[in-house]
C-alpha cells in the first residue's frame, strides 16, 4: 500500500490546478441529507412526482463554477445552470437525475448552430457529495470525512473554450437523495445521458437547439455509458441525433472488469457495482447475503457514501475474497451464480449498432478496466457495420492498475475533444475498422 499516499497526492494536486475549496462539515441538525459531513443542498431532493416525459426539467438554478472570471460579456469560461430531469430506469420506473448546464463564452466558430455536448462522468463514487455538478461547484471537497475531486472539470472547461455547449449528468441517484446510484447500469447511464441532452435543450436560457449537433463524451464509467447510449438512441431516443461519440476505456463486459478491479487501487469499486446491482435488481440480494460475510456487509454499506478517494484510502488493494463467507472471489461466485451471470450478461456493451460515428479510445497497458473487454467493443461494432475510429492508447504500464487506466485519459484527451469537435463541425469520420485487426 506505500503508493496510496502519492496516488490520492496526485489526485489532489490535480484539482488544486483546477480550483479547490473546502467544505466544512455539517454544522447544524437539517432535513437534508449530510452525507460524510457534506450537507446535499435541498436542489437534489427529489418531488413525489415528476413528469411524464423523459428529459423534461424537474427544476433549474444557476450555479455558481468554481474557477469563473468576470468579463463584460459574461463569466468565462461560461454560465452554468444546476438542473433536475426525469429520467426512466432499468426497471421501467421514472427517476430523478440531476446535473448542469454550461453556456459556453468562447463563441462557436464551427459549421451550423452552437452544437451540445453530454458528458458522462467517469467514476466519482457512491456518496451524493461526489456528483460532477458539485464538483463544479467545488472541484476538491475535504472535510476530514471524505475526499471528492471534480476531475471531469478539465475535459468540460476544455470543451467550453471551443464554444461548445455541455451538459454534465450526475447519474441515476447519484446526488439524487431518493436512492442509492446504479454504478455502471447500463440503461440507467444511457438513459440518463440521453435524457440530458433533452434537458439541456429545454432550457430557457439556453442556445442551442434541436438543430444544435450533438455529440457525447466519457471516459471510464462515462465510457460505458456513452457507449450504451449511442446504442439505445435510436429506440429510446429518435429526437436525439448523434454526430459522434467518445467512449473511453468504456467497461463493456463488467464480467471482465469486476475480475480486473479486485485487488487494485480502485477494489472499492466492486461495492460501489454490488451496491447498484442490488439496487437495479433487488432479487439479487439473497445471493449477496448468502455470500458475504460481516465484513462484505459492512463494506458495502461504508462504500456506498464514499468517494474515489476516500475508497483509494479505505479499500486500496483489497480482495473481494475477504468479504466472502468461504474466501471465493467476487469473479468466482459469478462463474458459480447463473443468475448474476444473467444479469452481467444484460449489462453488456457492444450487442447493438451505435447510432453514428464512434471513438473507441483504450490503454494498451490498462489492466483496471481491462484493455482487452475494450478492444472487444470495437471488435464487435464493426462486425456490425458501425462506423468505427479505434484508438489504442500506447503507453508502457507503470505497476499501479489505477494509473494504467488514469493515464490514457490524460495523454488522449486532447485528441479525443479533437475528433469530437470535427463531428460536431459537420466533418465525415473515417472509420479504421479494416486495419484493426492488425492494432493491439
Amino acid at each position: 500500500m506505500p503508493a496510496t499516499p502519492r496516488l490520492l497526492a496526485a489526485a489532489v494536486v490535480t484539482a488544486a490546478c483546477l480550483g479547490a475549496q473546502a467544505l466544512p462539515a455539517a454544522a447544524t441538525a437539517s432535513a437534508n441529507e449530510v452525507s460524510r459531513g457534506v450537507t446535499i443542498p435541498a436542489f437534489y431532493n427529489p418531488p413525489a412526482q415528476l413528469p411524464d416525459a423523459n428529459g423534461a426539467l424537474v427544476r433549474s438554478e444557476p450555479l455558481r463554477l468554481a474557477l469563473s472570471l468576470p468579463t463584460l460579456h459574461g463569466p468565462l469560461p461560461g454560465r452554468a445552470t444546476r438542473i433536475m430531469y426525469r429520467t426512466t430506469d432499468s426497471t421501467g420506473a421514472p427517476a430523478a437525475v440531476t446535473g448542469a448546464y454550461i453556456e459556453p463564452w468562447a463563441a462557436w466558430r464551427g459549421d451550423g448552430a452552437r452544437p451540445l455536448v453530454a458528458v458522462a462522468p467517469g467514476t466519482m463514487g457512491q456518496g451524493d457529495q461526489c456528483a460532477a455538478s458539485l464538483g463544479l461547484e467545488h472541484p476538491l471537497s475535504l472535510n476530514g470525512q471524505t475526499v471528492s475531486v471534480g476531475y471531469e472539470d478539465l475535459s468540460i472547461y476544455r470543451l467550453l473554450a471551443r464554444g461548445v455547449a455541455v451538459v454534465v449528468t450526475d447519474y441515476v441517484g447519484l446526488g439524487t437523495t431518493d436512492r442509492l446510484h446504479t454504478y455502471v447500469n447500463r440503461l440507467d447511464g444511457a438513459h440518463a445521458v440521453l435524457d440530458a441532452v433533452r434537458a439541456a435543450r429545454s432550457l430557457p436560457a439556453a442556445t442551442v437547439t434541436a438543430a444544435s449537433r450533438v455529440g457525447l463524451f466519457g471516459y471510464s464509467q462515462g465510457g460505458g455509458a456513452t457507449a450504451a447510449a449511442a446504442e439505445l438512441q435510436p429506440a429510446y431516443a429518435p429526437d436525439v441525433t448523434l454526430a459522434g461519440t467518445y467512449a473511453g476505456a468504456p467497461p463493456a463486459d463488467l464480467t471482465a472488469t469486476v475480475q480486473g478491479i479486485d485487488g487494485t487501487d480502485l477494489a472499492g469499486a466492486l461495492g460501489w457495482s454490488l451496491n447498484g446491482f442490488l439496487q437495479s435488481d433487488p432479487e439479487l440480494r439473497p445471493i449477496a447475503d448468502a455470500h458475504l460475510n460481516a465484513k462484505g456487509q459492512a463494506a458495502l454499506k461504508d462504500l456506498s457514501t464514499m468517494c474515489v478517494g476516500d475508497s483509494i484510502l479505505a479499500y486500496n488493494s483489497v480482495r473481494s475474497s475477504a468479504w466472502t463467507s468461504d474466501g471465493a472471489t467476487l469473479s468466482e461466485i459469478i462463474r458459480a451464480e447463473p443468475r448474476l451471470q444473467d444479469f452481467l450478461a444484460e449489462q453488456r456493451i457492444g450487442r447493438a449498432t451505435p447510432a453514428g460515428p464512434v471513438r473507441v479510445a483504450t490503454g494498451v497497458s490498462d489492466n483496471l478496466v481491462p484493455h482487452g473487454q475494450a478492444r472487444q467493443l470495437a471488435v464487435d461494432w464493426c462486425g456490425r457495420g458501425a462506423q468505427v475510429t479505434y484508438k489504442p492508447v500506447r503507453l508502457p504500464g507503470v505497476g499501479r492498475a489505477l494509473l494504467n487506466h488514469f493515464a490514457p485519459l490524460l495523454t488522449d484527451q486532447g485528441s479525443a475533444i479533437g475528433w469530437l469537435t470535427d463531428r460536431l463541425d459537420g466533418k465525415p469520420a473515417a472509420s479504421n475498422c479494416a486495419s484493426l485487426p492488425g492494432q493491439p
